[in-house]
């Protein structure tokens, strides 16, 4: 990178690898960031910390790796810290650091060595919604002192959806195939059938903490079922090296095991081709071995992959009939997770679920992705508490009403102005008056008594409109109107100064000018 970027760096810390992506501000694509001796490929960051006490560097991702089979790994080297954060139901096994502060150490660390010439006007960062408060407090208390004006959390599951484009309120299942677990779930996005979108929570903007100042209402995506179990993709590399060299446990087996794990998931791969590999024995020689895809599924079968899948989506879909959800309810399935792209597994999804579309977008940095999109001009946005109108003239009842410009309970500032087009009551018009009213606060509800007893009325009168005690903005027009004719186009916004903004334009789209009219409140 030869010059600064100013945008939005999306973190998804993930139990067996974090992403990093970031999008400038004036460019529609995100990058994946790169780190030297953190990040294992552009934008993945291995989860894992070494840290051997205060006074000593501590390591994160690559680096951290490295020293795993030191002295006292067991104790420095911390791992698949993020399921335990928040989380009562699981233990965690003694180690240096708490899996709060492994977590606090590894952003830490992250944080530290971001490239210097991107300028972070915004950090999004996921939380899983199994654990979202008690994750979401720990997140908040980690970007306290963060030298960073905004702040935004996105739930995983939203951010999936919106990554692969699934329309806003959609059921979806969502299939994550790890590094360490597998996890399933059916979920409602919010949204959609005129419902407000989700949105990111801003836990800070423009400096100011606003985790529990903000009117805004955290949208999550709804669980409906869901199911997991601890087996992934580091399961499957012991199962390649156990399948030639049985109880073998050498990292170094593992990384390769690995290595060919995703080369023969490619698609490009053919059956009957072999790969040759040397593996390291007790004694530490090298030993060659042939390798084909063929042979890599009869590893997954002996091990009773699928099986143990199908027991997993069986459990699912009963837990989601319990909540009067079916299968054929679903928009898709997407599929997630550096393990979702073994061929073998693709097809087993497409034979269990058939006649509903898979997606599966880049497996690892998909969430990361969706997050960039949920914010790319997130703003700090408040609720009207008032409802606000204009006094319009009705020619037939030859009465004036209160048209409903802003609802009680809309956000603002808003994104887009208000349009509205004036006839002329009479012929021979050309001033129109503009009259703004607003709702009571707390609307009054009508109570009715039986047996003693108060009761809401069936039916309820209207809100109430108060005339606003602010002289009434007069526009004069060139040539006068006839009675009924379209006159006068209004555009209404609310401005984040809280001010009430009318600009007027002629009906031949003649420009008449800006006004404040005043403040909302």
């Amino acid at each position: 990178m030869e010059k600064n970027y100013l945008g939005t760096l999306a973190i998804d810390l993930g139990n067996t690898n974090t992403v990093i992506a970031f999008q400038d501000e004036k460019d529609k694509d995100a990058i994946l960031i790169e780190i030297p001796g953190i990040t294992s490929s552009p934008g993945v960051v291995p989860s894992v910390v070494w840290f051997e006490g205060e006074g000593e560097m501590a390591r994160i991702g690559v680096s951290a790796l490295q020293k795993k089979n030191f002295t006292n790994s067991e104790i420095y080297f911390h791992s698949n810290f993020k399921r335990l954060i928040d989380n009562p139901i699981e233990r965690h096994n003694k180690k240096f650091l708490t899996p709060k502060e492994s977590g606090e150490k590894f952003f830490q660390i992250l944080w530290q060595n971001i490239p210097k010439e991107l300028d972070i006007k915004r950090l999004v960062l996921t939380a899983p919604i199994d654990i979202y408060k008690g994750y979401r407090q720990w997140l908040i208390n980690l970007c306290k002192n963060l030298a960073i004006d905004e702040v935004a959390l996105v739930d995983e599951p939203t951010a999936a959806g919106i990554g692969v484009n699934v329309p806003l309120g959609s059921k979806i299942m969502i299939i994550d195939i790890g590094g360490s677990t597998i996890d399933m779930s059916i979920i409602k996005t919010q949204g959609g059938e005129g419902k407000s979108a989700p949105i990111a929570e801003l836990l800070k903007f423009q400096g100011r903490d606003l985790s529990d100042t903000s009117k805004q209402k955290v949208r999550c995506a709804e669980i409906i079922s869901k199911s997991g179990s601890k087996i992934g993709g580091k399961d499957i590399d012991q199962w390649i090296v156990n399948y030639f060299l049985p109880l073998n446990q050498d990292e170094r087996n593992l990384s390769i095991a690995e290595k060919l794990k995703c080369k023969l998931s490619s698609k490009e791969i053919k059956s009957e081709r072999r790969y040759l590999f040397s593996l390291f024995t007790s004694e530490n020689q090298k030993k060659e071995f042939f390798l084909s895809k063929e042979i890599f599924e009869k590893i997954l079968n002996e091990n009773n992959l699928l099986s143990h899948l199908h027991c997993l989506l069986k459990d699912l879909l009963n837990e989601a009939r319990g909540n009067f959800c079916k299968l054929e309810d679903l928009n898709s399935v997407i599929f997630v997770g550096g393990g979702t792209q073994i061929p073998l597994l693709k097809k087993w999804i497409s034979n269990e679920i058939e006649g509903i579309q898979i997606k599966s977008p880049p497996p690892i940095e998909s969430i990361a992705l969706g997050a960039l999109a949920m914010t790319p001009g997130v703003k700090i946005k408040d609720i009207l508490i008032k409802g606000l109108s204009i006094k319009l003239f009705n020619k037939r009842e030859q009465k004036h009403f209160w048209h409903p410009i802003f609802s009680k309970g809309q956000t603002w500032p808003t994104e887009k102005p208000f349009e509205l087009i004036l006839q002329a009551s009479k012929d021979g018009q050309n001033i129109f008056e503009i009259i703004i009213g607003e709702t009571k606060k707390y609307r009054n509800f009508d109570v009715i008594f039986e047996n003693g007893l108060p009761k809401l009325s069936e039916f309820q009168n209207e809100e109430e409109v108060i005339k606003w005690n602010k002289k009434p903005l007069k526009i004069r027009l060139k040539n006068p109107c006839k009675i009924g004719e379209d006159s006068l186009k209004l555009f209404f916004r609310i401005a984040k100064d809280s001010s009430l903004y009318i600009r007027c334009q002629g009906i031949n789209k003649e420009e008449l000018g800006e006004f404040n009219l005043g403040s909302i409140f």
